[in-house]
């Protein structure tokens, strides 16, 4: 399982566009083979400042999503919205059932 945290710290005059483009996304990427579980989560604690929380199957499946149409094109306006670089983390990880 991959688990990926995409930290976004949006520019505030650019929030409404980026959570219209993040709608659409969210969407697409939800329907997509392998994946779990694609949410985005607003920080409590810091303004304009956002958190993609994405659970995929394995590798192959963030790398279809990586090259899917609808990831692609909100790659290319992302810089528009964002009052900071990306930060991504990625992380390998297994189920622990209880």
């Amino acid at each position: 399982m991959i688990i990926i945290h995409a930290h976004f710290q949006i520019n505030p005059e650019k929030e409404e566009a980026f959570l219209e483009e993040m709608d659409s996304l969210v969407e697409a990427s939800r329907a997509e083979d392998g994946n779990i579980s694609y949410d985005l989560l607003r920080s409590t604690d810091k303004v304009q400042a956002y958190t993609m929380v994405e659970i995929w199957k394995d590798t192959a499946a963030v790398e279809s999503h990586n090259a899917s149409s609808h990831f692609i094109s909100f790659a290319g306006r992302a810089p528009e919205y964002m009052a900071a670089p990306i930060d991504v983390q990625i992380f390998e990880g297994t189920k622990v059932e209880r």
